[in-house]
């Protein structure tokens, strides 16, 4: 078996996770999380453009993203942010992500 990866949630992506106010939405969310200890790149989803290098993946009934990057040398996972997809909306979570890039705020 594999040897599990370490999982770490930046500064940003704890604070969205402490802001979410759904106590099963949020526990959900940390399971998906502790999942990530498991084959992080079989799951989710590489992302594109300017958030090219993260991967995204699904949580709490399909509503919230987890976006995280696999550093394969230090066999870690950093989840970099999480929260609602609402499409068009300024707060989607792609939105937020990318505007958190742009400050050097994702890693």
């Amino acid at each position: 078996m594999a040897r599990p990866y370490r999982v770490r949630l930046t500064l940003t992506a704890r604070s969205m996770l402490a802001a979410i106010t759904d106590r099963r939405a949020r526990e959900q969310i940390c399971d998906r999380i502790d999942g990530l200890a498991q084959d992080p790149v079989l799951q989710g989803k590489p992302l594109l453009g300017e958030l090219k290098g993260y991967r995204s993946l699904r949580a709490a009934g399909q509503r919230y993203r987890i976006i995280y990057r696999v550093r394969e040398a230090a066999i870690e996972v950093l989840v970099a942010a999480l929260g609602r997809r609402e499409e068009g909306s300024r707060e989607d979570i792609y939105r937020l992500a990318q505007r958190l890039l742009r400050l050097h705020l994702l890693d």
